[in-house]
C-alpha cells in the first residue's frame, strides 16, 4: 500500500508537518517493499489553492492513504472524491517512520 504523510524535513526521522497543504516536504512510503521517496511539496509555495495543488500531487503518485495532522476542506474533497483515505497523527506520533508504525498498527484514526 502507499501512503503518502507531510513532513519537515525528507527523511522517515523528520517531524510530520500538521499542514498537509503547506508542509515542506511529502514522503511516499510503500508499506509492501518499505520503500520510500521525497518530493517538495508542489503547494507549499502557493500563494492560494496550496492544498489542492498539493492534493493533486498525492492522487498522481496513486498513493492510497495520506496521513497528516489537518486536512483544509479542499485538499479533503480532493481526497474524498479520488478515493483517498486520510489519517490523522495523534500526539504519540511525532516522526514519519511513527506515522509509518503506528498505520501499520492500525493505531491511525480516520479523518471525519
Amino acid at each position: 500500500m502507499k501512503l503518502l504523510i507531510s513532513a519537515q524535513n525528507p527523511s522517515l526521522e523528520s517531524h510530520i508537518d500538521s499542514r498537509f497543504g503547506r508542509s515542506p516536504w511529502l514522503i511516499l512510503f510503500n508499506t509492501e517493499t518499505n520503500q520510500w521517496e521525497t518530493f517538495q511539496n508542489p503547494g507549499a509555495s502557493q500563494s492560494g489553492g496550496a492544498g489542492v495543488a498539493a492534493a493533486q500531487f498525492v492522487v498522481d503518485q496513486k498513493a492510497e492513504v495520506v496521513i497528516s495532522g489537518d486536512f483544509g476542506p479542499h485538499a479533503a474533497r480532493a481526497f474524498q472524491a479520488a478515493r483517498i483515505e486520510m489519517r490523522l497523527f495523534t500526539e504519540t506520533t511525532t516522526t514519519v517512520q511513527e506515522a509509518v508504525d503506528h498505520f501499520k498498527n492500525n493505531q491511525l484514526p480516520k479523518f471525519q
